[in-house]
Order: C-alpha cells, then sequence, then structure tokens
C-alpha cells in the first residue's frame, strides 16, 4: 500500500453560531509525514473532529493551504474532492456507518462499486478481504448479524479496499470491549507497518500511547507535538 504526506498551513476553521464566531481551527501548521502513525487527542470541542473532516476531504477550511501528496486539495472542486477522497483516503468510524441492508461483503465492496471497479477485479478483492479480516463465514451476513468486532473489521476492509494512502479513525474503539478493541487496532498497525499514513482520534490514553507520535488540541490549536517510543502490540 502506499502513503501520502500531508501538510496544513495557515488553516483557520471558523463556524457561525447564532450571532457568535466559533474558532474551531486556528492558525493550524502541520506536517505528516508519509507513514506516520499518530494519534489526535484532548478534550471534546478542542478541534479532534474538525481536524479529522479536513483531512478526509469531508469540510474546506476558511483559510489555509491543505497539501495532500504535494497537491493543493483545497483548491479542487466538489467532484475532484470526493475523487481523491475515494481513492486516497480510508475512513473507520466509532458507529462501523455500515449500510444495514447491505451483507459483509457488498459492504467492503461498496467503493469500489462507487468507484466503477469492474465486477470480477470487485470480487476478486472483497474475496481476499473476506480471508485477510477473518469474515469468510460473515460475507453474507448483514451488519444487525455480526458482533462489534465483526462490524469494525468490515468497516475497516471497506475502508482500505481502494488501497488508500491514509486511514482516517475516528475513536474506532469507542463502541468495543477493550479485548476487541486491541485486535482492531492492531489491525490498524498492521496497515500502519505496511506504509499507509494512520491518524487516529482517541480520548483512550492507553490507544494515544501506542501511536508514535500525539498531537493535543486544545481550542482549537496543537498545544503539544509528541514523538514517542510506541507502546507495542503486545502490551
Amino acid at each position: 500500500m502506499s502513503s501520502a504526506q500531508i501538510e496544513l498551513s495557515g488553516i483557520e476553521r471558523v463556524f457561525l453560531l447564532g450571532d457568535s464566531e466559533v474558532h474551531a481551527l486556528r492558525n493550524l501548521q502541520l506536517t505528516i509525514g508519509a507513514g506516520e502513525y499518530v494519534a489526535v487527542m484532548g478534550p471534546s470541542g478542542s478541534g479532534k473532529s474538525t481536524l479529522l473532516n479536513l483531512l478526509g476531504l469531508l469540510d474546506r477550511p476558511n483559510t489555509g493551504t491543505y497539501l495532500l501528496e504535494g497537491r493543493d486539495v483545497t483548491t479542487l472542486t466538489p467532484d475532484e474532492q470526493a475523487r481523491v477522497r475515494s481513492q486516497r483516503i480510508g475512513f473507520v468510524f466509532q458507529s462501523f456507518h455500515l449500510v444495514p441492508r447491505l451483507t459483509a461483503a457488498e459492504n467492503i465492496a461498496l467503493p469500489m462499486m462507487l468507484a466503477g471497479l469492474a465486477p470480477a477485479q470487485r470480487n476478486a478483492r472483497v474475496a481476499q478481504a473476506l480471508k485477510d479480516y477473518g469474515l469468510e463465514n460473515r460475507a453474507d451476513h448483514r451488519p444487525d448479524e455480526l458482533s462489534g468486532g465483526q462490524r469494525q473489521r468490515v468497516a475497516i476492509a471497506r475502508a482500505t479496499i481502494m488501497q488508500p494512502a491514509v486511514i482516517l479513525a475516528d475513536e474506532p474503539t469507542g463502541n468495543l470491549d477493550r479485548t476487541t478493541g486491541d485486535e482492531v487496532v492492531r489491525l490498524l498497525e498492521t496497515l500502519n507497518a505496511q506504509g499507509v499514513t494512520l491518524i487516529v482520534v482517541t480520548h483512550d490514553a492507553s490507544l494515544g500511547a501506542r501511536a508514535r507520535r500525539q498531537l493535543l488540541m486544545e481550542d482549537g490549536a496543537i498545544k503539544r507535538d509528541t514523538a514517542s517510543t510506541p507502546v507495542s502490540s503486545g502490551a
């Protein structure tokens, strides 16, 4: 899998709430190298989710530039941004965001269908993903027939089926027990070890400690940026 460098310069994101302005992100300067493993931490309202939405091209900054793989993606049209999002960025959410009426296999195939990949190519990739994530005997099950851990594995398989360069994970273990959460984190870390840039938003200090770099956000700004010796996956 490929990876991507991210460069944010002078990023501001302001929301209007009634007559008042809320500065969700304030003059953000941030470079994340290709293949890094970064945890974004901080209290609720600190700007973590706004940053993740911006990195995932789900939102645009009011000012500033965002370079993804050297390309200023803030200047792209919505259609061009959607193309970059589908081909270069994978999302993993706390609440899984699976389509309830689709089977595990169909959920995994969805990004490839939207991107127009041929059925034979889709089927081959889905079969491999089901095997890789230990879901072969769950291929025809809908989300309500899967455990939380199985649902999150389907979500990760779907997020990575287009072989993205960046994975954005928003509280990926938030709805899982500790053992299942550790298993999901190890899956994400395996992808990072293969070269994918991994950015995890979390309130969980022990999960944050596993990353090689921690960003602590407060009031829309990065208050602390520390590199650490990661906690091993056997911890």
